[in-house]
């Protein structure tokens, strides 16, 4: 292999992607012998490629980086680190992409979208290569179509690195991986490069806030959205005010926060920020199934939909109207408690009640979902009684954030592996004791012999349906345990009570005010 021939391939493939122009090409080889340690540039002729994406180029320059010992290891983490070195040089300053963005966007909005995803397909930010091997499919279920996803796109911790991370001196810079101050950053074995990384900056109420991409884009254009600030995660009406402006802003995206208490609020609560996308998930789809009528708020449409989670939706033309409603949801909810459902708003000075919010454009009216969350646990669900329940585990014990929530399932990669040697003992009767003599396949075990007395047909044929629709159910019954209240008689029963002293709290309110 000719390490310049790999160069020109690297140079034809951002220029043809629009990464710099042709009068960068010296600039840019000059870069690259810099960076791998060589003191010439030979020109090779190489053939005009149609790649979709950078990897197969940056597989031959990391293999020659590693020969040559410009890479210590040839582990992910140290492999991650040249790559978005080596892309970094390619990638235009954040002053031209935030430009570009501007440009674009005083055109078309969704055009400035389109640029900024592309550009982090481009420069491998979005790591299209790893996704790809992700395990995908759907579920049907009687709450609509769910998404499953078993997450093989982030590579596993290298022992090395990890070792040797314990001898890099900590840093607090940047403060976390949400910090605008990633744009450019090196890395280092304990924190990831991100040369390659290009925020968008806009104004979010008045305060500054910036868009960027997933490099691990679990759905199409998965982005995230960010406080410049460094602060944690707090649900307001700031919060609800802030999502209506950003799908005012971006119409064919929609957004969503986190919760802000722990098991309820995803992994990420010390840095405030949203994550959105053009994407409809089986959430959105969901109907209503009672319709509210509270005095004053006759302009809204409220209503609760069918969902295993119990979710308030407001549907109207005023986002100022929906977000002052919502935050008189949001503080009725907070102050809540139903013993008979265990539902308790606080114990000893521990609040228990919060909401994840979910806001979209629905042609020209504003759509906010209030997701009704308790993150109570107890002697029988240490991990939360409104949380994946124990039996459930097997295949998702991981908080419920807001992916989860909207119906996407981001399952563990050791389910791969496991679930490949389910089928085949489903198949071969005989090889049953395999899965209680196996400990990682024996939390299995229940779901194993349910699955088995089932279906009376199990061949090679409708096999991987039948494990593809049984995960799917077990996440299904996941959101059901995460929901406030269920869709029986006694859960129908509590949502009526909360329903009726709803529209009291806020009629009294509205009544005060005036």
């Amino acid at each position: 292999m000719s390490i310049y021939r790999e160069f020109e391939r690297l140079i034809n493939f951002g220029l043809k992607n629009e990464l710099f122009e042709k009068e960068d090409k010296i600039f840019m080889r000059n870069s690259l012998i810099d960076l791998f340690k060589l003191d010439e540039y030979i020109v090779e002729e190489v053939e005009d490629e149609n790649l979709e994406n950078v990897t197969p180029i940056m597989e031959n320059l990391l293999n020659y980086a590693y020969e040559m010992g410009i890479l210590e290891s040839n582990s992910p983490v140290y492999r991650d680190l040249l790559d978005s070195k080596i892309m970094g040089i390619l990638m235009p300053r954040p002053s031209q992409v935030i430009n570009n963005f501007n440009m674009l966007y005083a055109i078309n909005k969704k055009s400035a979208t389109d640029y900024l995803y592309k550009l982090g397909k481009d420069s491998d930010y979005i790591r299209t290569s790893r996704i790809a091997q992700n395990m995908t499919w759907k579920t049907s279920t009687k709450y609509g179509d769910m998404d499953i996803t078993i997450n093989l796109s982030k590579p596993e911790k290298d022992p090395k690195a990890i070792a040797a991370a314990r001898n890099v001196s900590s840093s607090s810079y940047p403060k976390c991986l949400l910090c605008k101050e990633n744009v450019g950053y090196a890395g280092r074995l304990n924190h990831p490069a991100r040369q390659n990384l290009r925020i968008i900056p806009f104004k979010l109420q008045g305060d500054e806030w910036n868009l960027q991409y997933s490099p691990y884009s679990y759905y199409n254009e998965h982005c995230i959205v960010f406080s410049s600030e460094h602060e944690p995660m707090k649900i307001s009406k700031t919060t609800l005010d802030r999502n209506l402006e950003f799908v005012e802003r971006f119409p064919h995206y929609f957004i969503g926060s986190n919760a802000d208490l722990p098991i309820v609020g995803g992994s990420i609560l010390i840095h405030d920020h949203y994550q959105g996308g053009r994407y409809e998930f089986a959430m959105a789809k969901a109907k209503d199934v009672y319709n509210i009528e509270i005095d004053g708020y006759e302009d809204i449409k409220i209503s609760i939909i069918k969902w295993p989670l119990s979710v308030v939706r407001l549907n109207g033309k005023n986002r100022e109207r929906i977000s002052e409603l919502g935050n008189k949801i949001l503080n009725h909810w907070r102050n809540y408690s139903d013993e008979k459902v265990n539902i308790l708003y606080h114990s000893e000075d521990i609040p228990h009640n919060t909401i994840t919010p979910i806001a979209r454009k629905r042609e020209e009216n504003f759509e906010l979902d209030l997701v009704l969350r308790n993150n109570r646990c107890s002697e029988k669900h240490p991990d939360g009684i409104f949380h994946p329940h124990k039996e459930l585990h097997h295949i998702k014990k991981e908080n419920i954030g807001l992916i989860e929530v909207l119906g996407l399932a981001v399952l563990p990669a050791r389910l791969k592996e496991e679930l490949s040697h389910i089928k085949e003992c489903l198949l071969d009767e005989n090889r049953y004791y395999e899965i209680i003599q196996n400990e990682t396949l024996k939390p299995h075990l229940s779901w194993f012999n349910e699955i088995k007395d089932k279906y009376n047909d199990i061949n090679k044929n409708n096999i991987d349906k039948i494990i593809e629709d049984e995960v799917g159910f077990v996440f299904e019954k996941v959101l059901e345990d995460c929901g406030v209240f269920k869709w029986d008689k006694e859960g129908k029963e509590a949502m009526n009570r909360y329903i009726n002293d709803l529209k009291i709290s806020i009629e009294k309110v509205k009544e005060y005010e005036m």
